[in-house]
């Protein structure tokens, strides 16, 4: 059996764990990432992701320094306003019910603009989210867009652009990466971790060092999704890499880390119904349909069951996902009318949809219910305010609410289908990663089921838990990878400094 020693051992090439390795490079460490894919498919559930990085800012002005400067384009046509700590502490607290580690969601938030500050000089490119939500070209003459100050910011280039950056940064150090080498289990002296067994094609290889785990959760493992998510999680789409199976999730448990959070809940959102059963980089996150404020949803039954205009999307797309699979056959219908079409955010154009010139017609299109589709229709116009249209502002919560009898409130943009032809988007259940993992303490270190930081083992990522609960609010999740990824490396080559560990095998 082979072996190797390096200061720091980083176990994922996504965006949290090549942020930790740059900092661990930077802290003077000699550092190796393994990676579980091929070179073709590298960057984990990053690749796939639309590269929204949530950081509390003092608005656009303070956001240029870092922005590229084909931004320059949108200054005078793009709203937004600070996103203060406060603010991100309440939409963070809101989404997960107040059950998030306080500690933990401090530190993200108030580390994050300096992070990206940091990538910015590590050779990040970062824009506005001007065309995320709308396409530009199909607005007004004249048409400011605004754009929701908590998500604001992305990687230039989305997901594609942020790990091409990464690996770029990371190929001009001396940072060695290994493909097709997913990490088989951790090498462990009692509580302490002394390296990673890697498994190759023909043998294992031992590898020595101080441990970095940012390998995802379990989404992409169909067995884990049943078995903690529930009936049904096993036939979603899933939406990001196909090589995050949980493998050191539960390699990390078993070697005493401490699992925490909500093993049950999920990030999942509403995807064409046609989209792929594991993501394609092809297309990436553009089979999404996130425009459902300004639709009715309807299951198969012809029914409403959620809230569409609750929020802003950004804080309620994570949960729709799970209100899509619960349905009769896991799948629902989008309905929009011509007053809404040119709200539809650009990704639409990956989608066929159904139209039809009346909602009849359209029942019979998608094969629900032509009655009770016309009488939730019905229901729901006779609730919606006369001057509906007068007041309604797309993209801010703007109060036009109805309350049909029978159904769900529509909080927001609540405006009559009634002007046709009509077009409707067929969505089902796509799973971006999973909420339950191990527990880190401030300084990224895990936390052992005795409740003491297990020498030599960090994490950052998907893979630890105690962040999110429920639902979640847009790019939080690349925030607190790279936040605490940064934290991981620069602490982790810390200790391989002033501690020097003798080989050790097993587990």
């Amino acid at each position: 059996m082979a072996a190797h020693a390096f200061d720091v051992i980083v176990v994922g090439a996504g965006n949290a764990g090549l942020t930790a390795a740059l900092a661990a490079r930077e802290a003077g460490a000699r550092v190796l990432v393994l990676e579980a894919a091929n070179r073709a498919e590298r960057g984990g559930n990053s690749r796939f992701t639309g590269g929204i990085f949530r950081a509390a800012h003092d608005g656009l002005d303070a956001i240029k320094p870092i922005l590229h400067p084909d931004n320059a384009k949108w200054y005078d046509r793009v709203e937004t306003g600070p996103y203060t700590p406060e603010a991100y502490a309440a939409d963070w607290s809101a989404t997960s019910e107040g059950r998030q580690d306080p500690e933990l969601m401090r530190i993200t938030i108030e580390r994050s603009f300096e992070t990206l500050r940091w990538m910015h000089g590590k050779g990040v490119a970062w824009e506005l989210t001007a065309d995320k939500q709308v396409d530009p070209a199909k607005q007004a003459e004249g048409t400011r867009i605004t754009v929701p100050p908590g998500g604001a910011i992305r990687a230039y280039h989305e997901g594609i652009g942020l790990m091409d950056s990464l690996f770029r940064a990371v190929e001009a150090t001396d940072i060695e990466v290994w493909y097709d080498a997913p990490a088989a289990d951790l090498l462990t002296r009692g509580s302490t971790v002394v390296g990673v067994r890697v498994r190759r094609a023909d043998e294992f290889v031992d590898v020595h060092g101080n441990v970095v785990l940012a390998a995802g959760g379990f989404e992409a493992n169909p067995e884990m999704r049943l078995r903690y998510l529930g009936p049904g999680w096993d036939l979603v789409r899933v939406r990001g890499s196909r090589f995050n199976m949980g493998a050191m999730l539960t390699k990390a448990t078993l070697a005493g880390a401490q699992a925490v959070g909500h093993w049950g809940g999920a990030h999942a959102v509403p995807v064409d119904f046609a989209a792929p059963p594991v993501g394609d980089l092809r297309i990436t996150d553009k089979m999404s349909r996130y425009s459902y404020p300004y639709a009715l949803l309807v299951n198969r039954n012809g029914e409403r069951f959620i809230d569409e205009g609750e929020a802003q999307v950004w804080l309620t797309y994570a949960k729709t996902g799970w209100a899509v699979r619960a349905q009769p056959g896991a799948v629902a219908y989008q309905i929009f009318d011509q007053k809404t079409l040119h709200l539809l955010e650009p990704r639409y154009a990956t989608g066929t949809p159904v139209v039809a010139d009346t909602l009849g017609g359209l029942a019979r299109e998608l094969g629900i219910p032509e009655k009770a589709l016309l009488r939730t229709v019905d229901d729901f116009n006779a609730a919606v305010a006369d001057d509906a249209e007068e007041r309604f502002v797309p993209l801010k919560t703007d109060g036009v609410a109805a309350e049909p009898a029978g159904q769900p409130p529509k909080s927001h943009w609540a405006l009559r289908i009634d002007r046709g032809p009509f077009v409707c988007y067929p969505v089902t259940c796509g799973i971006t990663f999973t909420y339950g993992g191990i527990r880190i303490d401030g300084d990224a270190r895990v936390v052992s089921t005795e409740g003491t930081p297990m020498p030599g083992l960090y994490a950052t990522g998907e893979i630890s838990g105690g962040f999110f609960y429920h639902n979640y609010g847009a790019g939080t999740g690349l925030m607190r990878g790279a936040v605490f990824g940064r934290i991981a490396g620069t602490n982790a080559a810390a200790r391989a400094a002033s501690v020097s560990e003798p080989a050790a095998v097993g587990a």
